[in-house]
């Protein structure tokens, strides 16, 4: 019987790779990942770098792991292939295009099923949107909620934030609110905020670990005239 690794990847910076990540992904059979493309790509830079000694690896030997497609849309038709493979004794890696796989990507089936049929499994930790956005946020990070990404439509969205203020009252203790957004929704996205939640205070990060990282921090007004041509990958964090 194989193992399952989840794998988490840098999120911008290829820096924030961990040694057992990079031993782990050059060391599987196969890699099951959102993009091919992508993380064909990362193995790519980081066998360069290893190949340049930019930094070296005692122990580690460069193989050649398969790829497979795992998006959300297939993923419940690659679910049994990867169960298959784990059957016949290989090992197969788990990664989303960046950060932890399973927040807000594909996943959660998989591991279903590994419980299921009494498959090992494991974590190989690494850099994670969610957390280090909420750190960087300034706000507190001793109790949070996270909703992933919003509903496509404002109603849906409506729905959320009436249910987030209905669960809030009698709340004896303020909450950090955190979700992620793509920049095409994003002024659609704080309209509706301030719409049902008012003249709330809002933090906005983007472009974590990457040249261009930004945290935003004003009033949600303020907001909607301030990212008026969004670019990146967004996180927005809020107290209620």
């Amino acid at each position: 019987m194989g193992t399952l690794y989840i794998v988490g990847t840098p999120i911008g910076n290829l820096d924030d790779i961990t040694v057992r990540a990079i031993k782990t992904l050059f060391s599987v059979d196969y890699i099951a990942c959102e993009d091919t493309r992508v993380t064909g790509q990362l193995l790519s830079s980081l066998e360069l770098r290893m190949k340049n000694s930019d930094f070296i690896i005692k122990g580690i030997e460069l193989k050649k792991p398969k790829l497979i497609s795992f998006y959300d849309e297939i993923e419940a038709v690659k679910t049994p292939e990867i169960i298959s493979l784990l059957i016949d004794g290989k090992n197969v890696a788990l990664v989303s295009d960046s950060g932890m796989p399973l927040i807000s990507d594909p996943g959660y089936k998989l591991v279903q099923e590994c419980i299921k049929r009494d498959i090992n499994y494991t974590v190989v930790p690494g850099a994670s949107s969610l957390l280090s956005a909420l750190i960087l946020s300034g706000l507190p990070a001793n109790n949070f909620m996270f909703l992933g990404y919003m509903p496509d439509t404002e109603n849906k969205k409506l729905g959320v934030l009436n249910q987030l203020k209905k669960g809030n009252t009698g709340r004896k203790q303020s909450i950090s609110v955190i979700f992620f957004e793509t920049p095409h929704r994003l002024r659609a996205t704080l309209e509706t905020i301030r719409e049902e939640m008012g003249e709330i205070d809002i933090v906005i990060v983007r472009e974590m670990t990457k040249v261009h990282e930004e945290v935003w921090r004003g009033k949600i007004s303020e907001s909607i005239l301030q990212f008026t041509t969004p670019k990146g990958e967004f996180v927005l964090l809020f107290r209620l």
